[in-house]
């Protein structure tokens, strides 16, 4: 965990990075990802509830396998500082329009100069005060990245400048909401989703930046299409939505077989 950040490796590279989303809280699926060969598991704090020790015991789960943990985590600065604390390989800040709104967010990720964060070594990424402070600085501003969602029709108009700020790493295009922006709520591949996710990419492009989409099933035919697009991270679906797809389709292909 504290070397070279894999993920940041992997992209840095120009090859594809794959990932999945887990909503439960169960550190052992965080694990299993990490022993299939995952590069990256984004443990979701936004819709799930996990205000707890769960998100530290998931991130301990992904260092033990050697999957690299992005947490989704609020627009807050206490938030973000924590999420980074407990060993974040990096963050996912949901709902961002504008480049000042990912501005405050590297603010509060990195410390001074580049931000704002205070130090507390006192933690699991800081390795319980046992680095120095000024290499925990070095690693955490260097290896732990930070990334945003564009998710809403309002952040087009500014795109270029959202993802040319500094320190933002990547951007996760979450088209669901995005649907429900232009008025199109669950048309997450209409026409008008998929031209903004087309200019975040160009955009991002520009700007030597990564995109990274989530893919639903079927898995493979789907991420072609965004691979093509020029996606450089592939998120493959939820823990819940992978086995709802298995159990709900499998199951009523098995009950056939008499």
């Amino acid at each position: 965990m504290w070397g070279k950040n894999k993920l940041k490796e992997i992209l840095e590279e120009s090859k594809l990075a794959v990932g999945s989303c887990i909503y439960s809280n169960s550190p052992a699926l965080v694990e299993l990802m990490g022993y299939c060969g995952l590069d990256f598991c984004r443990i979701d704090n936004e819709h799930s509830w996990r205000k707890d020790e769960s998100a530290e015991n998931m991130v301990r789960a992904a260092v033990i396998s050697g999957i690299i943990p992005l947490l989704r985590v609020d627009h807050d600065k206490d938030v973000i500082r924590k999420a980074l604390e407990i060993g974040a390989g990096g963050l996912i800040i949901p709902h961002i329009n504008t480049p000042e709104e990912v501005e405050a967010v590297v603010r509060a990720a990195k410390f001074p100069p580049k931000g704002d964060r205070g130090i507390g070594s006192l933690s699991f990424s800081g390795r319980w005060g046992t680095m120095k402070a000024a290499d925990y600085i070095m690693w955490s501003d260097e290896e732990q990245l930070v990334g945003v969602m564009i998710e809403d029709i309002r952040a087009m108009d500014r795109i270029d400048e959202i993802v040319a700020v500094e320190g933002l790493d990547f951007v996760l295009f979450g088209p669901s909401d995005f649907s429900v922006s232009i008025g199109r709520p669950g048309e997450g591949s209409h026409p008008k989703v998929m031209e903004a996710l087309g200019e975040t990419i160009k955009a991002a492009d520009r700007q030597g930046k990564w995109v990274c989409k989530g893919v639903s099933y079927p898995w493979v035919e789907n991420a072609r299409k965004f691979v093509e697009m020029g996606c450089h991270m592939i998120e493959m679906g939820h823990d819940a939505t992978i086995l709802r797809t298995i159990w709900s389709t499998k199951g009523e292909e098995i009950r056939k077989l008499r």
